[in-house]
């Protein structure tokens, strides 16, 4: 499966400029790169202006939904639609939407793990369901949304399951770099997956975001990995067969004992 990573700056509280910039992005990725997935960053249409949720989120998940829909759709491209700010009720989430090549929505999550560093709890409600695996072209997947990668936890259940490949959506700050980076070869390893990361460059409101979107294969080799400050698009073919060779080289899922480990972790 090739893959095309946006690391991309966003136009804070201007969603509709947001698209616009990422529709000209995807159509000229398209017609260079012929991509069978695309991948945008956390928060892409409004960075985190969290003060103004109320004139700049989405309701219901639009006009985010439709949009990726038809895009996707016209461009026949598998797109890991970032996350957005999203108004459900009287709840703000940060969610996340998948859809296949024929703009079918396959897979949607609200981030669990609210980022007390980026005032997060203060504004938005967490999701009520951890990530669960998804499938693109046959392919089983997974999501997080950027400080998810802190809790092993919820990725090892997808790895169980199957998941090949992880997905990674960020607005993760400089601060910071070093976790970033170690943690996502870490989740590889542990998991035996390949991890595929959508950081944002940056500065809002005085926190810079370190960028550094990532490719990383089943062994913790990093195959892609962007810069901390340009813009720039992460274009890559996973060999997906490597999962099964790793996981056969070294069988860590049937040396587990689950039985003996403690629950409720």
């Amino acid at each position: 499966m090739k893959y095309s990573i946006y690391q991309m700056d966003i136009y804070p509280g201007k969603p509709e400029k947001n698209r616009q910039k990422v529709k000209q992005w995807a159509e000229r990725e398209v017609e260079k790169n012929n991509p069978d997935t695309v991948v945008l960053p956390e928060m892409w249409t409004t960075a985190y202006t969290l003060d103004d949720l109320a004139e700049c989120a989405d309701c219901n998940g639009e006009p985010t939904k439709s949009f990726l829909s038809d895009l996707a759709a016209k461009l026949n491209v598998n797109i890991i639609g970032g996350s957005v700010a999203n108004k459900v009720v009287e709840d703000y989430y940060n969610s996340s939407f998948v859809f296949n090549r024929t703009g079918k929505l396959v897979y949607e999550y609200d981030k669990v793990h609210l980022v007390p560093m980026l005032n997060e709890p203060k504004y938005l409600t967490g999701g009520q369901r951890v990530p669960e695996v998804f499938e693109l072209e046959g392919v089983k997947m997974g999501l997080i949304i950027c400080y998810d990668l802190r809790f092993p936890e919820v990725i090892r259940t997808l790895a169980l399951e199957g998941a090949q490949v992880l997905h990674i959506v960020a607005e993760w700050p400089d601060a910071r770099t070093k976790h970033w980076v170690n943690l996502q070869i870490a989740r590889a390893i542990e998991n035996q997956m390949y991890i595929v990361s959508s950081n944002r460059i940056g500065m809002y409101d005085g926190t810079r975001f370190c960028g550094n979107s990532m490719v990383i294969d089943p062994w913790g080799d990093v195959l892609k990995q962007g810069s901390e400050e340009m813009e720039e698009t992460l274009t890559i073919q996973l060999d997906l067969e490597k999962v099964k060779q790793v996981r056969n080289d070294v069988p860590i899922f049937k040396s587990r004992v689950p039985h003996l480990y403690k629950t409720g972790l």
